[in-house]
């Protein structure tokens, strides 16, 4: 195999031998339909990027242990790579096999992180002999399409922001090898925050250290003269917008600022790639998770990410003044005018209010789902094969008192990471989450037998700090007071896999649609759940905001009848809404300036 396309000597990036500068912008596949990964990819080389870097979702491909890892359809990662290179682009790949990424798990199967006793990110026997056998499946896929062979791949990263997670520097180099044994001959590199912090866990000797970050890029570049003296700086994530939370504001960033930072970076004689160039969506039961310390923060559907290419395709304010830097780092002083078909605005389906019909009840629903499993003590999502989703979780207890003298009593739930919500007796008692389930709910019990039912809804798995992989339901136990109740059957819904059987009982409306358009679905007057368009599970939805629209994009919507499909967890409305735009909450750019800061 030839040589690496690219390389460096005295901090200078080579192409070819040529003096060279990577203007990038991150797309991820697993976010965009891949009807429309050509018209992304097109108008992220309208930026004026020259290179595409995208993550490799370990999970979006390998949900199964005992199936081979997909590359088909939406998961053809070859394909994508392939038309990255068809519109003129070099690609990054970082396969992980952690990507973070605000995915759900941090794109590791839940398979795999619910192995008793497994280390993840370390080089624990177990955990790297699972991703030898994904990297035999994976990286074929990526060499055989390296630039020193004629492909678009130019480098690959070693791990992700490995600094802020652990130390085990022998896993970073057992890494290396992996790639470097399946083929991959360019060039390697790490990424980690900007900080000697993060320096120390995560960067090792004889391989490109990359940065992390979206300020003070000019400290970074100083940290990397002194700790790196030898290695050009590239910021491989500026993050130039922001993702949101549920229950928290929309996190915007300024144009004019976000292309001051890079162009402060740029004549640095540093490469940039702008996370995100295009978010696009956490389809199905993709997002992810955080943890803040005290509790978790499971984000919303929508990867927007307040990024220069819009959710639906839309060129922002933001995408012009990042085109000005990268076009001025090139040294092309005139702007030349973009293709038509980039400026034009994606179309959309006409407005309309649709009445939402009545469904089967959600505990009736819950209970009608097949294949209980009885236990002495409640078992988590990961013992009972499942990813994502729901359990009901049944059995029967005694809350003290007498039936002319109830007494009050906690019901509580220890190791709950998500949502619960209790029925007594099929009555419904009230919602625990992971802050509030170790108080519990007030009981009045009367000293008689009682049906409990606990529908836990897995929120997403968390994707970021020494909290990932951490098990789903309940991880401890159900008290009434301190006294724990023994013997549950457990009913999983999955969800994620329904298929039309399912789906159909659900409440749900119907419209006709002349030409596949985009549209953006609303329910203004609803709780929380989840909504398929077409059986296609498009994702989360719930009022506490801030996104109120989810995104449809045109490839979902057929010529003619289309439907909806609910399923409502908390509060039952009576409207569907199609809108002609997006709304993603109110706008915070105070609360993204303080995350941009390096910690």
């Amino acid at each position: 195999m030839n040589s690496a396309v690219l390389s460096y000597h005295d901090a200078i990036l080579y192409r070819s031998g040529e003096r060279y500068r990577i203007l990038a912008g991150a797309i991820h596949y697993f976010r965009v339909h891949p009807d429309h990964w050509r018209d992304r990819l097109g108008k992220l080389k309208a930026m004026g990027a020259n290179t595409v870097d995208t993550y490799v979702a370990w999970n979006f491909h390998q949900p199964n242990p005992d199936a081979a890892p997909d590359f088909s359809g939406w998961r053809d990662l070859g394909r994508f790579i392939d038309l990255a290179a068809e519109e003129g682009l070099d690609v990054i790949v970082r396969p992980g096999p952690y990507i973070c990424a605000e995915w759900d798990n941090g794109g590791f199967p839940a398979w795999l992180t619910g192995m008793p006793g497994i280390g993840l990110r370390c080089l624990d026997p177990v955990f790297t002999a699972a991703v030898e056998r994904w990297f035999d499946h994976l990286l074929p896929i990526i060499a055989g399409r390296q630039a020193s062979l004629g492909g678009p791949v130019v480098a690959v990263q070693i791990e992700n922001e490995y600094g802020s997670y652990g130390d085990d520097h022998e896993y970073l180099r057992w890494n290396r090898r992996a790639l470097e044994q399946r083929g991959i001959a360019e060039l390697l590199f790490t990424a980690d925050g900007g900080t000697d912090y993060y320096l120390d866990g995560g960067a090792i000797e004889g391989t490109w250290a990359t940065a992390t970050l979206g300020s003070r890029g000019d400290d970074a570049v100083a940290t990397w003269q002194r700790r790196r003296p030898g290695e050009p700086f590239f910021n491989v994530e500026f993050w130039g917008g922001w993702f949101d939370h549920w229950g928290e504001r929309h996190h915007v960033r300024d144009a004019g600022d976000a292309a001051a930072e890079v162009r402060k970076m740029l004549d640095l004689d540093a490469s940039v790639c702008i996370y995100m160039a295009h978010g696009g969506t956490n389809f199905g039961l993709g997002s992810g998770c955080n943890h803040d310390g005290k509790r978790i923060q499971p984000t919303v559907t929508s990867y927007d990410s307040d990024a220069p290419i819009a959710e639906n395709g839309t060129l922002t304010p933001k995408f012009h003044a990042l085109r000005r830097e990268f076009l001025r780092a090139q040294g092309i002083q005139e702007v030349p005018e973009l293709a038509l078909r980039f400026l034009e605005e994606p179309p959309v389906l006409p407005a309309r209010s649709l009445p939402l019909s009545a469904g089967v009840e959600l505990l009736a629903l819950a209970r009608a789902a097949a294949n209980p499993v009885s236990s002495v003590r409640p078992l988590s999502f990961e013992q009972l094969g499942l990813d994502a989703g729901m359990v009901l979780y049944a059995a029967e207890t005694v809350f003290p008192g007498q039936p002319e003298a109830p007494s009050e009593s906690a019901l509580r739930i220890t190791g709950l990471n998500d949502r619960a919500y209790v029925w007594l007796d099929g009555v419904f008692a009230g919602v625990l989450d992971d802050s509030t389930a170790p108080e519990g709910l007030t009981i009045k019990g009367t000293g008689v037998p009682v049906r409990v039912e606990i529908l836990v809804e897995n929120l997403g798995r968390i994707n970021y700090g020494p909290l990932t992989g951490h098990g789903k339901g309940i991880l401890g136990g159900v008290l009434v007071n301190q006294r724990y109740t023994f013997h549950w059957t457990q009913t999983p819904l999955p969800i994620a896999t329904w298929g039309p059987a399912e789906v159909e009982q659900l409440p749900g409306v119907e419209f006709s649609a002349e030409t596949p358009a985009d549209t953006y679905v609303a329910l203004p007057d609803s709780g929380k759940g989840f909504l398929w368009i077409n059986g296609f599970l498009l994702g989360r939805y719930w009022s506490v905001g801030p996104q109120r629209t989810l995104y449809v994009p045109a490839p979902l919507i057929r010529a003619g009848r289309n439907t909806i499909k609910v399923l409502e967890l908390e509060k039952p409305g009576t409207v569907v809404e199609l809108r002609e735009s997006a709304d993603l909450g109110e706008a915070d750019n105070a609360e993204i300036a303080e995350a941009l800061l390096p910690a």
